[in-house]
């Protein structure tokens, strides 16, 4: 991770996501719900600048920049949520990592009724780039949907689709396997909208009875078994990073 020297500054939401509170989005938000002080005083705009003479809190807790970079691949079954906590009570993919000796939190997400690989990370700048839509960075899933999915179905989610007024952009998609009456295929898809897979599945017909990630970027799940997690290697964040990061 990048080292800030003692006297650069840098905005507040870049700083907080060095420190592993979340992604620099995530990290706007909570300055703008009042979460975040700077030297005892709240700071709920955004635009604030600091350096690291000063003392930042979130939730009145002082963070300070990561030493260490992190990042966790974790295959999340279904049936549990994308989240910190869940007011119904419901099981949060966090849970598995309350005792881990430093913050993290999910890179994007995956619906509650989806399982497979999810990234998780104390690297803002990282998550930040990995999610921004400029990168393209793929996701890649297995998609068990019912009938025995036409050619012109499948050509029509290579194209892209119409889902809520807009044109997904063009992916790639084809059928692996034929079971009776379903079909399985593999897509990849590089924008990040809401349950993306399943409503492109929808609008030509064929609707998705699982929906399983196997790939984020140059990260797969491989043989990572429901509910395990693995730290990635130095050269595998490096791989990560050159896709985050592309010339």
């Amino acid at each position: 991770m990048r080292e800030l020297s003692e006297g650069a500054d840098i905005r507040l939401q870049k700083y907080l996501a060095m420190c592993g509170v979340g992604s620099r989005r995530h990290c706007e938000t909570l300055i703008i719900a009042g979460r975040v002080s700077v030297n005892g005083a709240v700071v709920d705009e955004l635009g604030s600048r600091v350096s690291m003479s000063d003392a930042v809190a979130f939730d009145g807790k002082v963070v300070r920049p990561e030493a260490e970079r992190v990042v966790v691949v974790y295959h999340k079954p279904m049936g549990e949520i994308t989240s910190s906590s869940d007011p119904m009570g419901r099981a949060t993919v966090m849970d598995h990592f309350r005792d881990y000796p430093v913050r993290l939190y999910p890179i994007g997400r995956l619906d509650y009724d989806s399982e497979g690989l999810l990234l998780l990370t104390n690297d803002g700048e990282l998550t930040e780039r990995l999610l921004h839509p400029s990168h393209e960075v793929e996701k890649t899933y297995l998609a068990r949907v019912a009938g025995d999915i036409t050619e012109e179905a499948v050509s029509a989610l290579r194209k892209g689709v119409n889902i809520d007024g807009g044109m997904t952009a063009p992916c790639e998609a084809r059928v692996i396997r034929r079971v009776g009456a379903e079909s399985v295929l593999l897509m990849s898809i590089h924008e990040g909208r809401n349950r993306q897979v399943r409503r492109m599945c929808d609008a030509v017909g064929f609707p998705v009875m699982k929906l399983r990630r196997v790939q984020f970027g140059p990260i797969q799940l491989g043989e990572l078994k429901r509910g395990q997690w693995r730290r990635l290697t130095e050269r595998e964040i490096g791989a990560l990073t050159a896709h985050a990061h592309p010339q």
